[in-house]
């Protein structure tokens, strides 16, 4: 009876574990899923499969995959293209009709009890609506019991770029001249590195990645007919042929089309070596052999990477805009492309992206049309910056003239030089750029540039230890910013608050409300670095680093520093430059739009909000403190460059008041502006010194404002800090001058310049003086000429011959000369352009950027004439310059010292030069 007892017990207590085991399978039951393809599908739809069924098993569930229509019971995910039989038999059978069927990447869910259809309009499509599904799971960690989502990209293509390219030239190349190789470039190589950017990419649903180079071909194809062009080693071309191979499929797989950007007209090193030229020549005309070379080198390209398209940069290494520009696009390019295709046999054409930059874009369309069919454009949004949501002018004609067209018009996020290198993340302003994208310019594609450090990829200028920070990690927001926006740009502001701040309240481990501290903070000083850029700013070009800031002289005398107008006219709300407020005041007139004083409050104001915000939300930081720590520095960077710039531009307005007051009164007013604004960026020197590397990553001679930056040299805050205390500490000094008896100006040295010893090739001479003829074919003369000049022996040109072909001056010379170039102060046709670094990425390479003496030549019913100077080493040397008119004033010794100064000699009348202040 006790053994019966003992069973009886054991019997029992294995009944009650059964029903116990039964009850939490009941509430815990397995979740099983099976994801259903069809037999023949697209790899897209494999790496939608595979992103999808992650996340799933990461929410708890256990997913098995298999092709083809075969009976499956439970759970089941079904993923296709609508068209696909297994598709339409899984809508059938759930009686879901689709009541609007989208368009191109477009796709559709649909949740109905077990079972859920993911049916894509193309391959792309299919993936993206896994991807939807994916973070609907991730958010909700399970699978949505109910759905009907129907959804698609508004603009056609959403793009990142990366450039092969570094922060210094290379010895012996000109700028862009970067052969692929594992020395320049390690992380080219680098598998697991793109895998994670190609990832993030389609994370954020962007559909297009540029790699930007000056000549990648000689990297990448061997010509036939030019053997000797390769620039690379056997081994070194083996590793690119299989970078590349890995790059276009892997970024296929993720729905990616890859774009290899190059310029015209730049060849290869040894192939210009070879044929006696140069690699890059802005005023060389077409050559048959360059052009020959071009050609078939595309056409090679074409033929082993068919489903590559190709980014055409005409302006910049070519002169900007003219005959040549045409023929080059449609009788060298678009031929290579087609006899590429050809040797293929196959007629789908791949896509060819024309940049407007430095080219009338619109007449080469005019003529590409007829012949290619898969044509894009794309120009700059802001310039090289980002300033404006409110673009008009001149800039904006371009933008809807391109958008007319009747192909797509992509808008790129060019360099961000006035970004650079702070954190930057306002979903508001970004939201806002891609609402003008398309209302302001008509435009449907977008393509961005890294947030900073484009020069230095793949790293930011942090200076976090031994690891360098990766900008595809520091830089997240940027990127998912732009591309939520690319695909719709019409989201509710309220629900973007909510959905941006629950994205930060995520990675930095703090509840919703800090979340919206965070936001604030990035939006808050997202507004400070454009509005100063756009108000007080030299160019939008990479010539100037804006976080750098900007000398005295550069506020008040902008023009003296190749004042690029597009700023003031197109890239930001209708205002009031500083000069052209300081008039209205002095004249009591009524001002227009965007003040520079509005500027100077609104700015303090945002960087005051900015701390504040990223103060409050400290407290709640629990994850990623590193991080959250360096975007905490730099909110207070850019409250300190908010103030530095702004007490700067309070001082600038009284000495600009001087120029109509000549009263000493007002220069002491802004003395102790000045010196507030010293302070401040004293503060953002402690601030950087030990956080950052550097400020800007292009650290070679075509970086000019607020200096130059030659030998990657005045790159940090640390060195500009000597140069702001000598301009306060002058400025002090020249006012004590002025207010001293013996002195009522300051007093420049006499200068007189003196001709150098050179051997010219066929040339007439002339006299630098009044009454002198300038041209050999007109009888124009000069009215007056600033005394350095005086008696100078100039070269007599033929006008129409310099229309026709441009200029050129073959010379000799035993010791280092520099010749002095006038160009006439207009941009209108007919005239040699100034050098522009915005536009002629070479137009500092003898030095010759800046202008000299400005308003130096007085000519009757001419423009003004600007003095620039060209350096050249002993030798044989050949001066080439642009179509149109322009002067060579003279050759004088590379010694002698050219004076910076404003002559005054202009039909219009005199210009008051207040740089002299801070000298």
């Amino acid at each position: 009876m006790k053994i019966k007892t003992a069973h009886t017990c054991h019997f029992f207590f294995i009944l009650l574990f059964s029903c116990f085991a039964l009850s939490v399978t009941a509430k815990n039951p397995v979740k099983k899923l099976t994801i259903v393809l069809p037999a023949k599908h697209h790899e897209r739809l494999d790496y939608g499969a595979q992103k999808l069924k992650l996340a799933l098993q990461q929410a708890g569930y256990t997913v098995t995959t298999q092709k083809g229509a075969k009976a499956v019971a439970g759970n089941i995910i079904f993923i296709g293209l609508s068209q696909d039989v297994v598709i339409k038999a899984a809508l059938s059978k759930q009686h879901i009709s689709i009541a609007k069927t989208p368009g191109k990447e477009g796709f559709t869910i649909n949740s109905n009890g077990n079972t859920t259809i993911i049916a894509g309009a193309d391959n792309s499509g299919a993936l993206y609506g896994c991807l939807e599904l994916a973070d609907r799971i991730k958010s909700a960690r399970a699978l949505p019991a109910k759905l009907s989502v129907t959804d698609q990209p508004e603009m056609v293509l959403r793009g990142a770029c990366v450039g092969v390219q570094k922060p210094a030239l290379l010895p012996g190349r000109g700028v862009y001249e970067y052969p692929y190789t594992p020395e320049n470039f390690p992380w080219f190589y680098n598998k697991a590195l793109w895998l994670r950017y190609l990832d993030s990419l389609a994370e954020n649903r962007m559909n297009s990645l540029y790699l930007w180079n000056g000549h990648p071909f000689a990297s990448l194809v061997k010509v036939k007919e030019y053997p000797y062009a390769v620039e690379v080693d056997d081994a070194t071309f083996k590793k690119n042929e299989d970078m590349y191979r890995f790059l276009a499929s892997e970024a296929d797989k993720r729905g990616i089309w890859l774009i290899q950007g190059f310029y015209n007209i730049i060849v290869s090193k040894p192939f210009a070596e070879k044929n006696n030229l140069k690699t890059q020549d802005r005023n060389r005309h077409i050559v048959p052999i360059i052009a020959d070379y071009t050609r078939k080198s595309i056409a090679t390209f074409v033929q082993k990477y068919p489903n590559v398209g190709l980014l055409i940069t005409l302006g910049e290494a070519m002169e900007g805009v003219g005959q040549d520009d045409i023929d080059w696009f449609t009788k060298t390019i678009i031929p290579g492309v087609q006899d590429g295709l050809k040797a293929l046999n196959r007629t789908d054409e791949p896509p060819i992206v024309l940049r407007a930059h430095d080219s009338d874009a619109p007449s080469v369309m005019k003529y590409a049309k007829p012949l290619y069919s898969n044509l894009y454009t794309m120009a700059k949004y802001n310039g090289e910056a980002l300033t404006t949501y409110e673009p008009h002018g001149p800039w904006a004609d371009l933008h809807r003239t391109l958008s007319r067209i009747g192909t797509v018009q992509i808008e790129n996020v060019h360099i961000l030089a006035n970004l650079e290198p702070f954190r930057y993340g306002s979903a508001d302003f970004i939201q806002k750029c891609v609402l003008a994208m398309h209302n302001s310019y008509g435009a449907n594609g977008l393509h961005i540039y890294p947030q900073a450090s484009y020069w230095d990829w793949p790293y930011t200028a942090d200076n976090s230890g031994n690891t360098r920070l990766l900008q595809i990690d520091r830089d997240w927001i940027w990127y998912k910013e732009w591309a939520r926006y690319a695909w719709n740009c019409h989201r509710d502001r309220s629900d973007e608050i909510n959905y941006w701040a629950k994205q930060l309240a995520g990675k930095y481990g703090s509840n919703q409300t800090g979340g919206k501290d965070i936001l604030t903070a990035y939006e808050q000083s997202g507004n400070i670095a454009p509005e100063l850029l756009r108000r007080f700013g030299i160019t939008d070009g990479n010539r100037q680093t804006m976080t750098l800031g900007m000398l005295m002289a550069q506020f008040v005398n902008p023009e003296k520093f190749g004042l690029f107008s597009l700023l003031y006219n197109s890239e930001g709300p209708v205002g009031e430059m500083m000069s052209e407020y300081v008039e209205k005041e002095w004249k009591h007139q009524p001002h227009i739009g965007e003040t520079p004083v509005k500027v100077i409050d609104s700015v303090i104001a945002q960087g005051r909000k900015a701390v504040e915000a990223i103060d409050q939300a400290s407290a709640g930081i629990t994850k990623d403190k590193a991080e959250f720590n360096r975007l905490k520095n730099d909110m207070y960077c850019y409250n300190a460059l908010a103030n530095s710039y702004a007490y700067k531009a309070k001082a600038a307005l009284w000495v600009l008041r001087y120029k109509y007051s000549d009263n000493v009164a007002d220069l002491e007013k802004a003395l102790p502006e000045l010196q507030s604004s010293l302070e401040y960026f004293r503060e953002l020197v402690d601030l950087t010194k030990s956080t950052y590397l550097y400020a800007n990553s292009m650290q070679t001679k075509q970086r000019k404002i607020p200096v130059g930056g030659n030998d990657a040299k005045m790159k940090t805050w640390v060195e500009l800090l000597p140069v702001y205390q000598k301009e306060f500490d002058n400025f002090k000094r020249n006012i004590d001058s002025l207010k001293s008896p013996q002195a009522s100006a300051k007093k420049t040295e006499k200068i007189v310049l003196t001709d150098a010893a050179v051997n010219i090739q066929s040339a007439g001479y002339y006299k630098l003086t009044a009454g002198e003829q300038v041209f050999a074919d007109t009888t124009v003369a000069i009215k007056n000429v600033a005394p350095e000049l005086a008696g100078l022996k100039a070269i007599k040109l033929n006008k129409a011959s310099q229309l026709k072909n441009g200029t050129e001056l073959k010379f000799t010379n035993s010791k280092p000369v520099k010749v002095l170039v006038g160009f006439f102060s207009t941009k209108d046709a007919g005239y040699s352009p100034a050098p522009q670094l915005e536009t002629d990425a070479s137009a500092n390479d003898y030095g010759q950027a800046d202008s000299k003496i400005a308003n130096a030549i007085q000519i009757e019913g001419m423009p003004p004439v600007n003095v620039h100077s060209y350096t050249f080493k002993a030798g044989t040397n050949t001066l080439t310059l642009g179509k149109g008119a322009c002067l060579i004033l003279g050759i004088v010794d590379d010694s002698a010292v050219i004076p910076v100064y404003d002559a005054g000699l202009s039909n219009a009348g005199n210009i008051k030069d207040l740089r002299w202040l801070f000298n």
